[in-house]
């Protein structure tokens, strides 16, 4: 699944692409979008913008309409320039925003909706979002309250918790307790207020370089690190590595499902005892 770092990168590219362009063409698999489109169309309006909110995108268009897309674990944008080929089939197509210069192309989108800024405002999963590590503002202090109303949860689970602090999944959710040297099954009541603020620091810092600037190709993305290594296979400390070496210190890396959604947790028990 793309997480927070992912999709910062992908909104502010498609913003550069889009924003301040009239749409000439407009295309959609769901039938909610195409009846809004056919009823107020989408053709001649203005892209005034393309934001993130943790794992969410939302395209502001003008007439008080918003698009409002989540990509869940197999979507994804991409941008071309017209006549362009695309990278994937177009029968993945399920949105299609065209300008004069540019397409942008959602692939695979399990949710899209348009909504007025009314709605916007109601929108109960967005209104819930915690405080969104990539952005440019983050609100420490509310992350911490969020994360100490979940005293009996284990750090791992708290950390995916939209609703505590947007845009960490299950990748950064291993890395980052790795690199703050803490155990993920460990509750939240259990850790010190030291031990708390390491995490978040951590995850803020990690999320934000890997939302940083870099050159890419026509998919909006790119492969994340966060060990600093120059090379692609050394490019995470414990994700996917179960059964192999730590890096630092040798012990093998071990693996459990846990949570509601039954996620993979990778750790190193000597790097992050109990």
């Amino acid at each position: 699944m793309p997480e927070g770092d992912t999709i910062f990168r992908a909104a502010r590219t498609l913003h550069r692409a889009l924003a301040g362009r009239r749409v000439t063409r407009f295309e959609s698999a769901f039938p909610r979008l195409t009846r809004v489109h056919e009823d107020t169309p989408l053709v001649g309006r203005t892209i005034e913008s393309i934001d993130s909110r943790g794992k969410h995108l939302l395209f502001a268009f003008s007439g008080n309409l918003v698009l409002h897309t989540h990509l869940r674990m197999n979507g994804g944008w991409h941008l071309y320039r017209p006549n362009e080929r695309w990278r994937r089939p177009s029968r993945d197509m399920r949105v299609l925003i065209a300008t004069e210069d540019a397409i942008a192309v959602g692939f695979s989108i399990p949710v899209a909706e348009f909504l007025t800024a009314r709605d916007l405002a109601r929108h109960e999963q967005l209104q819930a979002l915690g405080p969104d590590l990539a952005a440019e503002r983050f609100d420490r202090a509310e992350a911490l309250t969020r994360l100490r109303t979940r005293p009996d949860c284990p750090v791992a689970d708290a950390l995916l918790d939209q609703r505590v602090m947007a845009g960490i999944g299950n990748v950064f959710k291993s890395e980052v307790l790795f690199i703050a040297g803490v155990n993920p099954f460990v509750r939240i009541a259990d850790l010190t207020e030291r031990a708390i603020g390491g995490v978040l620091d951590v995850a803020r810092h990690q999320l934000r370089a890997n939302a940083s600037e870099r050159p890419r190709g026509a998919w909006v993305g790119r492969r994340r690190t966060t060990t600093n290594s120059l090379n692609p296979a050394h490019s995470l400390w414990v994700y996917g590595r179960g059964g192999r070496p730590c890096r630092r210190c040798g012990a093998t890396i071990l693996s459990r499902k846990t949570g509601v959604d039954r996620r993979v947790t990778y750790w190193c028990p000597s790097c992050q005892p109990i």
